[in-house]
C-alpha cells in the first residue's frame, strides 16, 4: 500500500505542475494572479471542485494543526507540501507516512 501512496505523491507533484507548465506556455510565460483567479470561476464545474478542493484542504488543514502538539517538527512537512504544491501532495504523503503507524 506505500508504493500505491508513493505513486500518489509523484502524481501529486507531476498533475499541478503539468497544467501550470500548460497555463504558462498558453500565456506565452506571462503569469498575471488576476487572471489565473477569473479563469478558477470560468464555470460552475470548475466552481464545483474548486470549492470541494477549498474544504477538503482547510479541513486537512484544521486536523494538521490539531495534530501539530504531538509531533511539530514532522507535521510541517505536510503543511509546506500543503502550501507549495497542494492537497494532491499533502494527503497522500501523509498517508505514506502515517500508514503502519497505528
Amino acid at each position: 500500500m506505500k508504493k500505491i501512496y508513493l505513486f500518489f505523491c509523484m502524481l501529486g507533484i507531476a498533475v499541478p505542475y503539468y497544467h501550470l507548465f500548460n497555463y504558462l506556455t498558453e500565456n506565452n510565460w506571462y503569469w498575471s494572479t488576476s487572471e489565473f483567479f477569473e479563469l478558477t470561476y470560468a464555470n460552475s464545474a470548475v466552481s464545483m471542485i474548486l470549492g470541494d478542493l477549498t474544504v477538503s484542504v482547510f479541513a486537512f488543514f484544521a486536523f494538521l494543526i490539531y495534530k501539530l502538539k504531538n509531533r511539530p517538527l514532522r507535521l510541517l512537512r505536510y503543511i509546506a507540501c500543503l502550501c507549495l504544491v497542494g492537497f494532491c501532495l499533502a494527503l497522500p504523503l501523509y498517508l505514506y507516512d502515517n500508514h503502519d503507524a497505528s
